[in-house]
């Protein structure tokens, strides 16, 4: 099976280094920040999509802008790329989001793909008023997601669940076609609710081996409810020509971050509930060491998650090697890889035009706008 790649919106602004925005991570502490505007945004958006990305995922949280706002707007902007829209059910009615999904797809003839994020981070989840605990949270993402399948099947739904409480819901317009849900976690009751509910499960980028446990584990949780999962993973990328222009740049970012920023913010994740978070930090243990010293497995680096929270490790190496590496996680049932890179406009011509031709080489990918020219235009007065 080929695989699909998509890219990624910061829509809480971009820069040369890691740590120059998003994340609680203050934006005058590397180089000059590039506010997240739609501008900016569309060139990401119309890049990504020029050089071959299915789509793009737009995160969520207080330190971000609105992912369903920020899309809708985009849509205009771009023709081909879906837009992953990551939205936490603890602040909206299942309902209301099942609704917003089908006006999206009509809007945008189906460019929506849809990344449920139950939540790891009490105090934000707080701020947006939702005190559930851990366990809670992750029974009421399981009601939620029944309740907008339903109405997606275009039925009359009422449900008195432990979280989640509608009565005589209905559309009276069903998305066409229905959009895929992506869901991550890495606990007991997340592995519960991907099994029953979402289309695509995603993991962080953790080690081979990790990787594949992962996988194992869905995949045998949804066999016993008579389903089926495909399965992606979230990375970072720094790729260039060469192997040595790789690390000497994520070598750059090192040099970028101060100690004392490092600190904070690894504070700061100390106190995530999130168990892929608390995976994320094990893989690099908070220090600060040479580039090399953070490579955890072959190609894939850890040094992201020292100043960032979430996705926490890069691939790095040349095109060759990160399609290595890309193509290893394909052996173990990837089909779906969300990539990302500082800044997102360039690193995404870096992968574009490097790591996927490669792969398109082995037979992995196709672009999914079919088969482009590629041979240069003729200049006379240079032959």
């Amino acid at each position: 099976m080929s695989l699909t790649a998509h890219w990624f919106l910061p829509t809480y602004g971009d820069s040369r280094g890691l740590v120059g925005g998003g994340h609680g991570v203050a934006t005058t502490a590397a180089d000059a920040v590039r506010p997240a505007e739609i501008g900016y945004l569309a060139q990401i958006a119309r890049a990504a999509e020029t050089v071959g990305f299915e789509g793009a995922l737009t995160p969520t949280g207080a330190w971000c802008e609105d992912a369903w706002l920020t899309t809708a707007m985009l849509v205009a902007e771009s023709e081909r790329l879906k837009f992953l829209v990551a939205f936490r059910p603890g602040v909206i009615s299942p309902t209301l989001a099942a609704q917003q999904a089908a006006t999206f797809q009509r809007h945008s003839q189906g460019r929506l793909l849809l990344n449920v994020v139950t939540g790891g981070e009490p105090t934000e989840q707080r701020a947006y008023g939702d005190f559930l605990g851990k366990d809670d949270r992750y029974v009421r993402t399981g009601e939620f997601l029944e309740v907008c399948r339903r109405l997606w099947a275009g039925e009359t739904v009422t449900l008195d669940g432990e979280q989640i409480h509608v009565e005589e819901a209905a559309l009276t317009r069903v998305p066409d076609p229905v959009p895929p849900v992506y869901f991550g976690g890495s606990s007991p009751k997340a592995g519960e609710v991907a099994a029953r509910h979402v289309d695509v499960y995603l993991t962080w980028g953790e080690p081979p081996e990790q990787v594949r446990e992962k996988v194992e584990w869905i995949r045998g949780l949804a066999a016993a409810q008579g389903r089926e999962v495909r399965f992606g993973i979230r990375l970072h990328v720094i790729t260039r020509d060469t192997s040595d222009a790789a690390w000497a740049q994520a070598e750059k970012y090192l040099e970028g971050i101060p100690d004392a920023m490092i600190e904070e913010v690894q504070a700061g994740l100390s106190r995530s509930e999130s168990e892929g978070q608390k995976r994320m930090r094990a893989l690099h243990s908070g220090g600060t060491k040479t580039a090399a010293d953070l490579e955890v497995a072959p190609n894939l680096w850890a040094g992201v998650g020292l100043v960032r929270g979430g996705a926490g490790t890069a691939l790095v190496g040349s095109h060759t090697e990160v399609a290595d590496r890309i193509a290893e996680y394909h052996d173990l049932g990837i089909t779906e890889f969300v990539l990302s890179g500082h800044p997102h406009l360039e690193e995404a011509y870096w992968v574009g035009e490097g790591v996927l031709p490669e792969l398109g080489r082995r037979g992995l990918w196709e672009h999914p706008a079919g088969a482009r020219e590629s041979a240069p235009a003729a200049i006379p007065f240079a032959q």
